[in-house]
């Protein structure tokens, strides 16, 4: 994406009413919405965060499955995510939001069982040891999510990573974390649920023309 694309989308974003764009340091000193985010949405429904948002799809396709929960993309990739605020605002979706900030950052932007449940779709798996820190089902991570989940919160985790499928099996398995329910290939095998197999992302229909399989791990935090 060229920067004048770029530039232009930074500024439409800014002129979202769903769009939240806190500095690092609104975000550390106290961050508004933190424990707070009925006051966004003007109502206490659930409220499901997508880490990682990309261009926004399952937030956006989510909202509108479930008019009752409000939905939250959280990327510090504005201009990606600035396609979901815009088609959000355009139809009228009062339940969407997106954050711009940093991911490891999320029990700053969220308070203690703020969360009902979060999705991490098509993560980066950072394969290298040395990455291990930046895996988004590392135990660290982990730790952040339990803090801002309800008790009975759940995580989805979709990804065309075999590794990353495998590493997040293992960790969960060791850590005695509660394992919901586990496909390797969605499409393939029954038994995945609705929204996993028709909301599909940009990257995702990259991959299924490439014939990888799809795996989901649905999964709870003790």
């Amino acid at each position: 994406m060229g920067s004048k694309n770029k530039l232009k989308r930074f500024k439409e974003n800014e002129t979202f009413s769903n769009v939240v764009q806190p500095t690092r340091d609104d975000v550390m000193e106290g961050f508004q919405y933190k424990g707070n985010w009925a006051s966004f949405f003007g109502n206490d429904h659930p409220i499901v965060l997508e880490l990682g948002c990309g261009k926004g799809e399952y937030t956006v396709g989510l909202a509108k499955r479930n008019p009752d929960k409000n939905y939250i993309g959280v990327d510090i990739k504005g201009a990606r995510f600035w396609r979901g605020a815009k088609i959000a605002v355009e139809e009228n979706l009062k339940n969407v939001g997106f954050l711009r900030s940093q991911i490891e950052l999320v029990d700053y932007l969220f308070g203690p069982g703020e969360v009902s449940e979060i999705w991490i779709t098509f993560p980066d798996p950072q394969i290298k040891y040395k990455r291990t820190k930046h895996r988004m089902t590392n135990p660290d991570f982990l730790k952040k999510y339990k803090q801002i989940l309800k008790q009975d919160g759940v995580v989805n985790l979709k990804t065309d990573s075999e590794f990353m499928h495998g590493y997040t099996l293992g960790l969960l398995q060791g850590l005695g974390h509660e394992i919901i329910y586990s496909n390797h290939d969605v499409y393939k095998n029954e038994g995945a649920p609705s929204e996993v197999l028709e909301i599909q992302t940009f990257y995702e229909n990259q991959y299924l023309e490439k014939g990888k399989p799809i795996t989901f791990i649905q999964f709870r935090i003790h």
